[in-house]
C-alpha cells in the first residue's frame, strides 16, 4: 500500500494511513500481511530503537553480564488506528520526541477531529457521549454495557450534513473522542443508535452494504511541535468518502 508523507521534520512524521492497512503485527493477522511497522523499519531504520521498552527473558539470561537487551515489541507506534480507519498518525524519530508525544496524548493536549459516516438520521446540530467502555466479558469487544475494566469515554460530535444513498438515510458527522479508548467512536455511536456504516463488529451486516470498510477517517491532529509552536495537520478524505457522499461540504 502506498503511504503518504503529510509531514516531516527531524523529530517525526505524519503520515496518511490507508484503510486496511494493520499498524502492527498480532495474533489474529494473517502470518505475511504486512503492517505499518513493517513499513517503518524499511524506510525509517531509526525507529527501531524507538518506543516503550521491553525486556525479553530469554534475551536477558544470555545478554553480557546478565544485563539483557532492549526491545521494542511496537517500535515508533505512540498512538493507532484500527486496520480498517484511514486518516493521520504520529510517527517519533527518537526516543525523546516519543517520550514528548506520549505525554501530549496522555495530558489529552492533541485534538483529534474524525469524519465519519453513519447510519440514520443524526437530529441534533451537536452532541456529547459520556459512557465508560469496558471489555465485554469472553470477548475483546468493546461495550458501554460492561463494567469489566471500564474506563471514562468522552466524546463530543457536529453534524455536518443528512443525506439519503439507495433510499436509506445516514449522517455525516464530525467527531472529536476526548479520550482515547479502544475504539471509542465505533462503541459509542453505536450506543446512541447511529452505528457507523461498514462496521461489522459493532453496527451488524444491516450497516456493511454501503461501505467496504468502517467510514471513519482522521482528519487532523492539533499539537504543539514545542511549547508554544502549534501546527495543525490535515488530511484528504479517501475516494471511499467522495464515492459515498459525491461531494464534501465547502466548510470542511
Amino acid at each position: 500500500m502506498e503511504i503518504k508523507i503529510i509531514y516531516q521534520d527531524k523529530n517525526f512524521i505524519a503520515i496518511n494511513k490507508p484503510a486496511g492497512l494493520l499498524v502492527h503485527a498480532s495474533s489474529y493477522q494473517k502470518t505475511d500481511e504486512p503492517t505499518l511497522i513493517d513499513w517503518l523499519l524499511e524506510n525509517f531504520p531509526q525507529v527501531k530503537k524507538v518506543g516503550d521498552p521491553s525486556i525479553s527473558p530469554s534475551v536477558v539470561s544470555s545478554g553480557p553480564n546478565g544485563s539483557g537487551q532492549v526491545t521494542y515489541e511496537r517500535p515508533g507506534i505512540v498512538h493507532r488506528l484500527d486496520r480498517d480507519t484511514s486518516g493521520i498518525m504520529l510517527i517519533p524519530l527518537n526516543q525523546e520526541y516519543f517520550s514528548y508525544l506520549k505525554k501530549l496524548f496522555q495530558e489529552k493536549k492533541i485534538k483529534k477531529t474524525y469524519l465519519v459516516i453513519v447510519r440514520g438520521t443524526v437530529k441534533e446540530k451537536k452532541g456529547r457521549i459520556e459512557k465508560p467502555i469496558g471489555i465485554k466479558s469472553g470477548t475483546t469487544k468493546r461495550s458501554v454495557f460492561s463494567e469489566k475494566m471500564a474506563k471514562e469515554a468522552i466524546t463530543e460530535y457536529k453534524l455536518v450534513r443528512n443525506f439519503q444513498k439507495n433510499g436509506q438515510e445516514y449522517s455525516l458527522l464530525e467527531v472529536s473522542p476526548l479520550t482515547g479508548r479502544t475504539h471509542q467512536i465505533r462503541v459509542h455511536l453505536a450506543s446512541i443508535g447511529h452505528p457507523v456504516i461498514g462496521d461489522k463488529l459493532y453496527g451488524g451486516k444491516t450497516v456493511a452494504s454501503l461501505a467496504g470498510r468502517q467510514m471513519l477517517h482522521c482528519l487532523s491532529l492539533e499539537l504543539e511541535l514545542e511549547p508554544g509552536k502549534s501546527i495543525k495537520l490535515e488530511t484528504d478524505l479517501p475516494d471511499d468518502f467522495y464515492k459515498i457522499l459525491g461531494e464534501i461540504p465547502a466548510n470542511l
